[in-house]
């Protein structure tokens, strides 16, 4: 369907003469009779009627104007949300780790109710293979990932590093904390004990692995979780240790063991799709997590 025919409709029903279509739209009246026609022809049945000396929407045209005030608006929207210089609108669907949504995109989506109310960010949890998938399949418009230093990976599409944050060892409280902070000393302490790891990410099976071997030993893995904050109750109940980044182990219940001498980073990026920083919306959304998670947590 021709969305200018359509916004000849449109126009018809909201001004009511030829003439004043004809002066909303630049085009001459005959022009506008012309296209009015041609829409008839394409949707096979009569839009416009007689009325004296004017023209009135049949019911069929009333209709189709309904659903064309729809169209119209949805196609401008569209065009807003694609154009690179135009004001961020419309819907934005985020993927992202618990931990991105938690600290960094909840705030920036509450800033942008109140800067940009007509960008309206739909967010979903999700662990970074997840969210690579998501991409691929077009079900989202904007993914933000992590990976780690030992354990890097490789992205296919448009990536964009935001931030990096230390990891380090959880222990219980209560437990003995080894006396020397030095890697790997201060991991080796805890080679019989039960470890924590993600769920759903291979990362943390592969960072765990890694870890520990330089150490000299296998990690037991005895308990799963996606929240951070879980990993942190599990190790607090004294079940197990685990590597987390340094900004959640400030708890009361848990210890953080730094392992001084091993560079173990976690590093947060965004993705998108091909041609996905084009959009305004992306790039806003982008700018702001990035300031927000140096400053913060990432």
């Amino acid at each position: 369907m021709d969305t200018r025919l359509l916004r000849v409709l449109v126009e018809l029903e909201r001004r009511g003469t030829l003439r004043a279509v004809a002066a909303a739209t630049g085009y001459g009246t005959s022009a506008v009779s012309q296209q009015l026609a041609a829409l008839e022809r394409e949707m096979g049945t009569a839009l416009v009627e007689p009325a004296g000396r004017k023209v009135r929407l049949t019911p069929a045209g009333r209709r189709l104007a309904e659903h064309g005030r729809r169209i119209l608006a949805s196609v401008a929207e569209a065009r807003a949300a694609l154009d690179p210089q135009g004001e961020p609108a419309g819907v934005l669907r985020i993927a992202a780790y618990a931990g991105a949504i938690s600290h960094d995109l909840l705030p920036v989506a509450r800033q942008l109710a109140r800067s940009h109310p007509d960008l309206r960010p739909h967010l979903h949890e999700h662990e970074p293979d997840e969210v690579m998938s998501l991409l691929d399949d077009g079900l989202v418009d904007l993914g933000f990932v992590y990976d780690y230093n030992l354990v890097p990976w490789t992205c296919d599409g448009p990536s964009l590093l935001l931030c990096e944050t230390p990891l380090v060892l959880v222990v219980p409280r209560n437990g003995s904390v080894p006396e020397t902070a030095e890697f790997p000393a201060a991991l080796a302490a805890y080679a019989r004990s039960p470890w924590v790891l993600n769920s759903r990410g291979k990362a943390d099976d592969e960072l765990a692995a890694r870890v520990c071997a330089l150490a000299g030993f296998v990690p037991v893995v005895a308990h799963r979780a996606d929240s951070l904050e879980l990993v942190l109750d599990i190790v607090a109940a004294e079940l197990g240790v685990a590597l987390v980044p340094e900004f959640a182990a400030d708890r009361d219940d848990v210890a953080a063991v730094p392992l001084r001498g091993l560079d173990l980073r976690r590093r947060m990026y965004a993705v998108t799709r091909p041609g996905g920083w084009n959009r305004a919306g992306v790039r806003l959304v982008v700018d702001l997590v990035a300031g927000h998670a140096t400053g913060e947590a990432c």
